[in-house]
């Protein structure tokens, strides 16, 4: 029977290039993931001096952000976080839709391994509860799928 060969992710961030992309809507949320993600990196290896955060208003904004940043060619990852919670409105649904289909475009177009950290909560309490307390740093979890991701694509 003939071996089958498996590609995976190490978990290993050194000399990696990493932008971390944060939106300031829900800052005391958004700082938290912030934190996670580089803890985690650089916990895995990474350098201080690699990372690079870029501040911008919300997740709406972050699709162009991230294609300016692969373009460059200065990263060989993105990170993304943010926090947007639903209001009384649809604006939620026009926001979390085209900031999840805009990065998906970038990360494809660029070949760019992109981890999406960006939350989607119907109250406060799941942010919260998702930056760091109950469920976990999901700016921890986008770092990590991230950092894997680009292992394995580095591999094909």
């Amino acid at each position: 029977m003939p071996h089958i060969k498996t590609i995976e992710g190490q978990l290993d961030a050194k000399g990696l290039k990493v932008a971390i992309v944060a939106s300031r809507f829900n800052d005391f949320i958004v700082d938290k993931l912030v934190g996670g993600a580089v803890d985690a990196l650089t916990r895995h290896g990474a350098s201080r001096e690699d990372l690079t955060i870029v501040k911008i208003p919300g997740a709406f904004e972050m699709p162009l952000i991230a294609k300016k940043l692969a373009q460059s060619g200065k990263y060989d990852g993105i990170v993304c976080v943010g926090a947007v919670i639903r209001g009384a409105t649809p604006h939620f649904d026009v926001v979390v839709n085209e900031c999840a289909k805009g990065l998906a475009a970038v990360s494809i177009e660029h070949a760019m391994p992109l981890g999406f950290g960006v939350l989607t909560t119907e109250n406060i309490e799941q942010a919260i509860e998702r930056a760091g307390s109950k469920a976990g740093n999901k700016g921890v979890d986008a770092a990590m799928a991230m950092l894997e991701t680009a292992r394995v694509a580095a591999q094909i």
